[in-house]
């Protein structure tokens, strides 16, 4: 049995573990979950944490080992190119996230812009430090010009919610500002025209910890054509800064797969403790 300190109030929780699952015991209420590894209990609310996780279709709160934290010396620094090196790149800095804005809203660098409803700059927190970045708008989003507006929208608003914060306590962006037809993958030469309105985003809100969510945001991100397997798991390092970087299932893949939602709780939890060690 232990005592979990609590800003106002203090829990008492017990964790029994039997042969079919874990029980656990909180303010008088039980309940019994499936083991995977072992439970962390967050937050002196947990019944707001069960029910936001039971709505993510996730059974527990997976603890990762302390061996997968993030560390200065086992995270793969990767820095963003040089602005030389890559055509269509703007040659003076932005100083401002609405300066960038603009300059999406009137970007015709790639043939994306023929076939867009409305551009999709990003949203949330300007000085957040937790920055969720996808790889495209879709048709909900180009038709709001606002990033994850759809059911997968509604998924990562879920998927905040279970780490303790609000959609507005975040920032929110892809790599593409503007909707692929049919909702496509994006071409390497859409990204290669695109992604430095992204690196200007993240030199300006300077967050404490990117989830990249899916394997298009997280190559952009990284510069790397390894398979997604290889990047989930661990914490890397992005840009100059070393910004710690975890990369997770894109949400329009959870509600394709959920029974991939419980290793996507892992990678949250991932940055999570990353966020806490920095």
């Amino acid at each position: 049995m232990f005592l979990k300190p609590g800003s106002n109030r203090v829990v008492l929780w017990a964790i029994l573990q039997i042969g079919l699952g874990i029980i656990v015991i909180s303010q008088g209420c039980c309940r019994l979950f499936p083991v995977l590894q072992f439970i962390h209990v967050e937050h002196i609310h947990l019944t707001r944490q069960l029910r936001l996780l039971n709505q993510l279709g996730v059974d527990v709160w997976v603890h990762r080992t302390t061996d997968r934290l993030w560390s200065a010396d086992s995270a793969v620094p990767v820095s963003p190119p040089e602005t030389d090196d890559i055509p269509g790149r703007d040659s003076l800095v932005p100083t401002s996230l609405e300066e960038i804005e603009k300059a999406v809203r009137s970007c015709e660098k790639c043939p994306l812009h023929q076939t867009r409803t409305r551009t999709v700059f990003g949203s949330g927190c300007p000085d957040a430090d937790w920055l969720f970045v996808g790889e495209a708008p879709g048709a909900q989003e180009d038709r709001q010009g606002k990033p994850f507006v759809g059911r997968a929208g509604k998924l990562l608003d879920l998927m905040i919610a279970a780490l303790g914060l609000h959609r507005s306590e975040v920032y929110i962006a892809n790599v593409l500002k503007c909707r692929p037809p049919n909702n496509r993958d994006p071409r390497p030469d859409e990204v290669v025209q695109c992604e430095h309105y992204l690196q200007h985003q993240l030199a300006l809100v300077r967050p404490k910890i990117i989830v990249a969510l899916g394997l298009t945001a997280t190559r952009a991100l990284l510069k790397t054509n390894r398979g997604f397997r290889e990047l989930r798991g661990s914490v890397h390092a992005y840009g100059d800064q070393d910004i710690p970087l975890v990369a997770t299932y894109h949400p329009a893949y959870l509600l394709r797969n959920p029974g991939q939602k419980s290793k996507s709780w892992e990678d949250l939890w991932l940055a999570k403790t990353s966020i806490q060690a920095s």
